[in-house]
């Protein structure tokens, strides 16, 4: 048998699934988005831009903006019991509503 891949994007055909008519680049203007300190973000990872992604597990995820580093803002999100930090580029982040 071969050995089961252990990459960061591993078992995440369906998540990272586009529909037809959404394949291919995102619009630009997502990269401009801005967040605010305090601000709700949902994390929506675009599988067409692999830089600045976070790790699966938070697809779907919200969480509070708490600052930024560089173009990526630092977001902390409740997984079970604790509080995470993650950095994550704006292409893969929405305001939350």
């Amino acid at each position: 048998m071969v050995k089961a891949s252990k990459g960061a994007r591993r078992r995440t055909r369906g998540v990272f699934h586009k529909r037809a008519r959404e394949r291919g680049l995102s619009p630009i203007t997502r990269i401009f988005q801005q967040f605010e300190v305090g601000e709700q973000a949902s994390v929506n990872i675009d599988p067409s831009i692999h830089k600045g992604q976070p790790h699966v597990r938070f697809h779907g995820r919200t969480g509070t903006v708490t600052g930024s580093r560089g173009k990526a803002f630092l977001l902390k999100v409740r997984m079970g019991g604790k509080i995470k930090e993650i950095i994550v580029r704006p292409e893969h982040l929405r305001k939350a509503k």
